[in-house]
């Protein structure tokens, strides 16, 4: 054997005994827990190879959220960043168990114990996961929006943050309504604005019995047709409801690009109508009732029959 095989041969050694041993003597150190085949070994080199894990799985998940957002506007990026971020703690979990696994860790305990740990959190955070699902849902099928006009509770609302779990709306007096998104899987919510931008909306008035019906009309319409903030077009609509007890009903039907503003712009349609009406000799009645007294004989008589019985007796 020459001198230089000899050598090489000494440095293989040395780097097969000495260093890599040292190597795997540090990569080895850690908490050792029983014994056999469900023994658990919480390592140095363990630690390393999760460490390594997340880097890799970090990097490849902003890779992909790049991938799939680059051509998105801001809202949906937005939104789907927020998916996203929920997404990813269930990849990292996967991530651990399986880096654990093919580390020669068995994992079937861990993950029994995981699956009733998750029951019971389930259990106690049921509505909680209603609405981070719920918001979900929301976001990717765009069922509900910023922007968008809602009834809830009776009370109409406009929506101007949706988050994974509650969806936030201002009321027309300014106070802020946290809605929690469960509500609209599980509730009836009427969206007014989510066909269109624009709204109809109406006034209902009654003018008395013997009004020029014609008459009337024409003034509603004008009425509406002059105010500011009714659209133009699709024009405004004059109907004759029903005939009432006290009254001849009538609505006007008009468009707005904003429904929010509706009980404004209605209250001063009425304003207007009233001013109108009192021009133009329009009577809008009061409710009235006809009573009618039957008497089954003639007052005189019934007061003779009762002086004769008191003589009698």
């Amino acid at each position: 054997m020459s001198l230089f095989q000899e050598q090489s041969s000494k440095v293989g050694e040395f780097l097969e005994e000495d260093v890599w041993g040292s190597i795997k003597e540090i990569l080895n150190m850690g908490l050792h827990l029983g014994e056999g085949e469900k023994s658990i070994h919480i390592t140095v080199g363990l630690l390393l190879l999760l460490l390594l894990a997340f880097m890799v799985t970090s990097f490849v998940l902003k890779w992909l959220r790049h991938l799939l957002t680059r051509k998105m506007e801001g809202d949906d990026k937005l939104k789907f960043i927020s998916i996203f971020k929920f997404i990813k703690y269930f990849v990292y979990v996967a991530v651990i168990l399986l880096t654990m696994s093919v580390a020669g860790i068995d994992i079937t305990i861990l993950i029994t114990a995981s699956a009733v740990l998750f029951v019971g959190l389930g259990l106690a955070l049921q509505e909680l996961f209603q609405d981070v699902i719920a918001g979900i849902l929301i976001i990717t099928d765009k069922s509900l929006q910023v922007g968008d006009i809602i009834e809830v509770d009776g009370r109409e609302v406009k929506v101007f943050d949706i988050k994974l779990r509650t969806t936030r709306a201002i009321t027309r007096d300014d106070k802020v309504l946290i809605i929690p998104n469960h509500k609209f899987i599980s509730d009836i919510i009427y969206n007014h604005t989510q066909n269109q931008e624009t709204t109809r909306e109406s006034v209902n008035v009654g003018v008395a019995y013997g009004s020029d019906v014609e008459k009337v009309s024409r003034l509603l319409l004008e009425c509406a047709e002059q105010h500011p903030g009714i659209l133009k077009k699709p024009e405004p609509l004059v109907l004759f409801e029903d005939f009432g007890d006290s009254a001849l009903i009538f609505s006007v039907k008009f468009h707005l690009e904003d429904s929010f503003t509706s009980p404004q712009i209605s209250s001063d349609i009425r304003y207007r109508i009233d001013r109108a009406f009192r021009e133009n000799q329009v009577t809008i009645p009061f409710p009235q009732r006809d009573i009618h007294l039957y008497q089954h004989a003639p007052f005189n008589v019934m007061q003779n029959s009762r002086k004769a019985g008191d003589v009698e007796r």
